[in-house]
Order: structure tokens, then sequence, then C-alpha cells
């Protein structure tokens, strides 16, 4: 059995390689995630854009992730630090949330949502 903190660190790992297949294997079937300007990606085009040679990673960390856990559903908030490209544009640091649910005793996302952080390298909204 896995923990939400090995999930959330293989997931940067893969990520940060473009490695479909082991993000195929994290994400549930119907998994859906959501960029920081609102675009809605369901699992198939989410593991395209690893594929597609338009994201180039330079550095992808997760930090100050907190998790709140739910029987067998769990909610992982983290700062999400980037450095890259994706179609060309410069990629945010976000705040992203992850939704986590338990399969077959192991921990696998079900969804993401990346927003972006006023003033953070890479969003258009400036610091308060």
């Amino acid at each position: 059995m896995n923990t939400i903190n090995d999930t959330l660190t293989t997931w940067a790992d893969a990520e940060r390689r473009c490695d479909a297949a082991t993000t195929d294997e994290l994400l549930t079937e119907d998994f859906l995630g959501i960029g920081p300007v609102g675009f809605q990606l369901p699992k198939g085009a989410w593991l395209q854009r690893l594929t597609d040679a338009q994201l180039h990673y330079e550095e992808l960390s997760l930090t100050d992730v907190s998790t709140r856990e739910y029987s067998d559903s769990a909610l992982a908030v983290a700062r999400l630090n980037t450095r890259g490209s994706a179609r060309g544009n410069p990629l945010p640091t976000t705040r992203s949330t992850f939704h986590l649910v338990r399969v077959n005793d192991e921990w696998r996302i079900a969804g993401i949502q990346h927003g972006f952080i006023a003033g953070a390298p890479g969003s258009p909204v400036p610091a308060p």
C-alpha cells in the first residue's frame, strides 16, 4: 500500500519527466485535470500533453504540502514550483489541489486543479 505522499512524489517525478506510462497508473479512469486558466482535461488529454513534445520542464517540485484524509479519499494542497514551457508559454508556479481516492488499497489521483499564485513566477496576476 502506498501513502498519499508516495503518490504525490511519484506523480511529480513522472510529470517532470513527461512519463505518461507512470502517470497513467497514478490517475483514475475518470480523472479530470483543470489548468490555471480553467481548461479541463480528461485523463486521455492529460496524458497526451505529456507525449506531444509541447511540454518541457526544467524544474518541478511540490512544497508546502498539506493533506486531509477522509476514509477512502483525501485532499492535498501544495505549491507546484515549475520552470519550463507548455506550447511555447512559460509554466506558472501554482497552488494545486489534488483529489486522491483509494483504489484497491492504493492511492490514485482523481483530480488536479491548478490556480495562479499572485506574484509567483509565471503568474499573470501581480502580487497584492
